[in-house]
């Protein structure tokens, strides 16, 4: 199932057309969809953050942050307006907007990506806004999002002011 996510996000094909060695594409998206409602991808990178941190390979010296603006597919402004099915009753996907960072911009419906990125490269806290939010006022708040976790206990390690 991950190497079918990872494949339809790397390539950007649509879900119903990834190889057949992945499996049934309805059980890749909903599996995706899934994860993405419950907080399973934030956990999967907090763990390699913590992995990386407890190696010594992210280079806490330099954070970067930047933002990309993403147009919404023209059929997204009459999409559906319920939340993703979350597994266990009663609970909300984490970070879940209403508005699901939608907005309007110069270039029609769009959607901006925030990310903060160790000296590496590496991702380390990510901000998805509606397109026409500024992208300097969001910095702090990407920045208060970078948090790692300790695997042997104590405070996660966050950014320096």
């Amino acid at each position: 199932m991950l190497n079918g996510i990872l494949f339809r996000v790397r390539t950007g094909v649509p879900w119903h057309d990834p190889p057949e060695r992945y499996g049934s594409w309805r059980t890749v998206y909903e599996r995706h969809r899934r994860w993405s409602a419950d907080g399973t991808w934030g956990r999967i990178l907090q763990a390699v953050q913590a992995d990386a941190d407890l190696a010594g390979r992210i280079d806490w010296s330099m954070v970067g942050v930047d933002s990309t603006s993403c147009l919404a597919h023209q059929h997204r402004a009459g999409a559906r307006k319920v939340r993703p099915r979350v597994p266990i009753e009663g609970t909300t996907p984490r970070h879940h907007r209403p508005d699901d960072g939608l907005g309007r911009s110069r270039g029609g419906l769009t959607s901006k990506i925030h990310l903060a990125g160790e000296g590496g490269c590496r991702p380390m806290a990510l901000l998805v806004t509606p397109g026409q939010w500024g992208d300097a006022p969001q910095m702090i708040e990407v920045l208060d999002r970078i948090r790692v976790p300790r695997p042997l206990g104590g405070r996660p390690r966050a950014r320096a002011l």
